[in-house]
């Protein structure tokens, strides 16, 4: 799978059972609700969901396997589609744990956060969260959004930060996946703290060989990529500063049902904490994009290597 790749056949299957549940009172991904059946059965299992790209997915295998080795059965359904699906699909119980960022999750509950530094996110997250659901303590690893341009786009505009962007305004097409036209870090954002007006935003993918394929080519002049992308380095594409902080900290965080978070889970999951770093986590990311193995074995052979399955 390409890393946070749209995958439109999942999102299409995910969307419409979402908003079924919505109107009928039925899980929208065809889970048995998790309030059925004792405490014990509850606290052993967990239905883990992840958004549609590939970090999101190894993200939620790591979870799943430090799960099992702690004795609660895990399930992973990759690939729901972004976070405007896979957070209503957890309020509504038909997953329990999500593998999350936090400075994007803030947003997304409260569009107009200024919190920025890891610590400050994870109160602001803990306030804000509704009724139900909870966030564990991050990861070490952290994977941002960055807005990135060519080397020859950087040379011909002049652009080593964000604020360089408006002295172009209109001139330049900006691609990332559609949800960033409406995002705070994104184009809404960008003119809202930096003034940036573009003369097309193209929905491509997120991280993926179309937003990837198009910088390159120069259908788009600038990309919405992840910072553990292992091609932002390998093209020599040019990363540009952020010196208003439009984009927060964006630590790994589980996102998870308030009534699974019990000790043993909270137990498993901090395994992670230490171990999984920003560098391990690009690692991972490679042996997907790059090397092309599944997310499920990359994530258990990580787990057994680092002495986390048992």
């Amino acid at each position: 799978m390409n890393r946070r790749n749209f995958v439109a056949g999942a999102l299409a299957l995910a969307v419409l059972p979402v908003l079924a549940a919505c109107g009928g009172g039925t899980t929208s991904l065809n889970t048995p609700p998790s309030a059925t059946g004792s405490a014990a059965v509850a606290d052993s299992t967990m239905v883990i969901g992840t958004a549609n790209f590939s970090e999101n997915q190894i993200l939620g295998y790591l979870y799943a396997d430090v799960l099992d080795a702690a004795g609660v059965k895990a399930t992973v359904k990759p690939n729901l589609g972004s976070r405007e699906i896979v957070v209503p699909a957890l309020q509504n119980g038909d997953i329990d744990l999500l593998p999350e960022y936090q400075g994007n999750l803030l947003l997304y509950f409260d569009p107009k956060a200024t919190a920025s530094d890891s610590d400050a996110l994870q109160k602001a997250l803990t306030d804000k969260l509704p009724k139900g659901l909870t966030v564990l303590p991050p990861a070490a690893a952290e994977d941002a959004d960055v807005f990135t341009v060519t080397k020859e786009t950087a040379t011909k505009y002049g652009l080593s930060t964000l604020a360089d962007l408006a002295k172009h305004n209109g001139q330049l097409v900006f691609g990332g996946p559609p949800e960033v036209k409406t995002r705070q870090v994104g184009v809404v954002g960008l003119k809202d703290v930096y003034g940036v007006e573009f003369k097309e935003f193209k929905s491509l993918d997120a991280s993926g060989p179309l937003v990837k394929g198009a910088l390159k080519s120069g259908g788009v002049q600038m990309a919405n990529l992840f910072s553990t992308d292992v091609d932002i380095a390998k093209n020599g594409w040019v990363t540009l500063a952020d010196p208003k902080h439009l984009i927060p900290a964006q630590r790994v965080v589980p996102l998870i049902r308030a009534d699974k978070a019990t000790d043993t889970v909270k137990t498993a999951l901090a395994k992670l904490n230490t171990a999984l770093t920003t560098e391990e986590l690009s690692k991972l990311d490679s042996l997907v994009d790059n090397d092309h193995k599944d997310p499920d074995e990359v994530a258990t052979e990580w787990v057994k290597a680092h002495g986390l399955s048992s």
